[in-house]
């Protein structure tokens, strides 16, 4: 059974990133880290997978992932090709990203968020292999991240690539998620999680304070300071989850966006920025700046509008792809096969008949015989079995 506490985790997750990406509110990233708290929670997912599934998981995870990066690049790859990016065969890295993707001038902001699917890609095929490592040293190897990155800001691994400062920034959080979902969160007493936590938030928070990016105390800017601060952060908010949230699904409507957010949050993360871009520019022609309180939120509810009827367009390509019914959008509710033969009409009683109706799914009861009746059905099997015979007589 689904956690709600954790699909409204995501839900809030997906909600922070789309709204950061429209207004750039530095604050933001700080009151909620949602990446990492999105690697944490798809680390929790992958446990689980290879728990059930083995190494199979693996590529199960990749048939989930990719087919929606497939649609998006069918729209954008040719479009860029015809406003001027060189056909190469690095264009392939648009069908399994193991490196970030080629794009042109203005498809490198729009597709931005392919690294998210780039980190993702690296940290499920390492997945296997660190939930062996973690299972046998489970300190040594969550701190592994946290110590390369280290070795990276304080220069001793100067100029790495990409994916290995990635490794640093965003697999510790992964690894949070291997440790909740093997419950070594959750049997962390308070008197050690909770101390720790505030240790390294408070370690963070001052590392991100002491080196301000070029926008400020964004944490995008600050890969130090966003481990730490986003590792006490999923500490408490994952490590001391509750079992769930009922009453999520007590109001229909939130109920129902946690579900579609959920389904659908690929597609949502893939398709936003390209909205965020394009707005840009347009809410400046009707004379609000990129500032102004009344643009800025215009663009917010027209970014997040106009993602709605793209994923209503290909959302489903994220059940056909985890081999779902494919559903525009998703989380109506079931009817159950009692639901459905309660409501089914029931067959007139014959007439004359004394007890009415017989509700679907009630046994009735059988029919009272007359004695006359009753003699007339025994006669012949008496005649049959003539004295003290039996039925399997010849």
């Amino acid at each position: 059974m689904r956690n709600r506490y954790l699909d409204l985790l995501r839900f809030l997750a997906i909600l922070r990133v789309v709204t950061y990406h429209v207004t750039g509110y530095a604050s933001l990233t700080l009151v909620f880290p949602a990446m990492a708290v999105m690697f944490a929670l798809a680390g929790s997912l992958m446990a689980a997978s290879l728990d059930r599934s083995g190494v199979r998981a693996v590529g199960r995870r990749l048939r989930r992932l990719l087919p929606s990066l497939w649609v998006l690049a069918a729209v954008f790859v040719p479009a860029m090709l015809f406003t001027g990016l060189p056909f190469s065969p690095k264009v392939l890295l648009w069908l399994f990203p193991i490196s970030d993707p080629p794009a042109n001038y203005w498809g490198g902001l729009a597709l931005s968020p392919i690294w998210y699917l780039r980190d993702y890609l690296w940290f499920v095929l390492a997945s296997p292999l660190a939930l062996w490592l973690f299972r046998r040293a489970p300190l040594p190897t969550l701190a592994a991240p946290y110590a390369l990155l280290a070795a990276i800001e304080f220069g001793i691994l100067p100029n790495p690539p990409t994916v290995l400062r990635e490794f640093g920034l965003y697999f510790g959080a992964w690894l949070l998620g291997f440790a909740h979902h093997d419950g070594l969160l959750r049997r962390t007493r308070n008197r050690v999680l909770l101390p720790l936590a505030a240790v390294v938030g408070a370690a963070g928070l001052a590392w991100i304070v002491t080196h301000p990016g070029p926008r400020g105390y964004d944490i995008n800017d600050i890969p130090l300071g966003n481990a730490l601060w986003a590792t006490a952060f999923i500490l408490v908010a994952i490590g001391r989850a509750p079992t769930g949230a009922a009453w999520v699904d007590r109001v229909p409507v939130l109920g129902r966006a946690v579900t579609v957010v959920n389904r659908r949050a690929l597609t949502i993360y893939l398709w936003h920025m390209p909205f965020v871009v394009a707005l840009t520019p347009l809410v400046g022609l009707v004379g609000w700046s990129t500032t102004d309180p009344v643009g800025l939120w215009l663009r917010v509810v027209l970014v997040f509008a106009l993602v709605g009827v793209v994923t209503l367009l290909v959302g489903w390509v994220e059940d056909v792809a985890a081999r779902r019914t494919p559903e525009l959008v998703p989380g109506k509710p079931r009817r159950s096969v009692a639901d459905r033969a309660a409501d089914a009409p029931a067959s007139p009683a014959p007439a004359g008949a004394a007890g009415g109706l017989v509700g679907a799914g009630v046994r009735a009861p059988a029919p009272r015989r007359s004695p006359e009746s009753a003699d007339r059905v025994a006669w012949p099997e008496r005649a049959r079995r003539g004295s003290g015979g039996s039925l399997s007589d010849p």
